[in-house]
């Protein structure tokens, strides 16, 4: 059981049951996740524009994003980001063995070299930024990556890393 009381859907009332909605429409229900960002719902507004800008992203697919959030997640021993992540990539079509697979060796993401390049990159970056070099960047440029996209998809790695504190800290239900 969490820590923190939150709000079921059937109870949430004015900004909360507002976007507590737009998580239902966005999602298709209201997950622990996003009942528990509700504990301030500023927090939980700010998510939701997040995964909107994401899901329209005009270079990050939705499922390197996912895979972005599954094996960051792994490396931080979150389970439910990467539990829920894992359940994502199946649902978009992902084979379970695939999932399997890059969560012991992330080379096996099914996903063309450079995207792979750029996932590498953002796993490091959440695991030892002050590692990361300038030729690793440069490296990025090369394969056709933009600064813009390089930042957005490590942006999109540490805020994982933000959020599972967050949720490892209030220990989350699994849905």
């Amino acid at each position: 059981m969490a820590l923190l009381e939150t709000i079921s859907p059937e109870k949430a009332e004015g900004k909360l049951a507002e976007l507590y909605a737009a998580t239902e429409q966005f999602f298709g229900a209201v997950p622990n996740n996003a009942r528990l960002l509700g504990v301030s719902p500023g927090v939980l507004e700010n998510q939701l524009q997040m995964a909107e800008y994401y899901m329209a992203h005009p270079t990050l697919s939705v499922p390197f994003l996912a895979m972005v959030r599954m094996l960051v997640s792994k490396g931080t021993g979150s389970p439910y980001c990467r539990n829920l992540n894992a359940g994502l990539l199946m649902k978009v079509g992902v084979p379970k063995e695939a999932v399997g697979a890059m969560q012991s060796d992330p080379g096996q993401a099914p996903l063309s070299e450079k995207e792979k390049a750029l996932l590498r990159f953002v796993l490091k970056a959440a695991d030892d930024p002050h590692a990361v070099k300038a030729e690793e960047v440069a490296s990025l440029r090369s394969l056709g990556w933009r600064d813009a996209d390089i930042f957005d998809a490590v942006a999109h790695g540490a805020r994982t890393v933000a959020t599972n504190i967050i949720f490892d800290t209030f220990k989350i239900d699994e849905d």
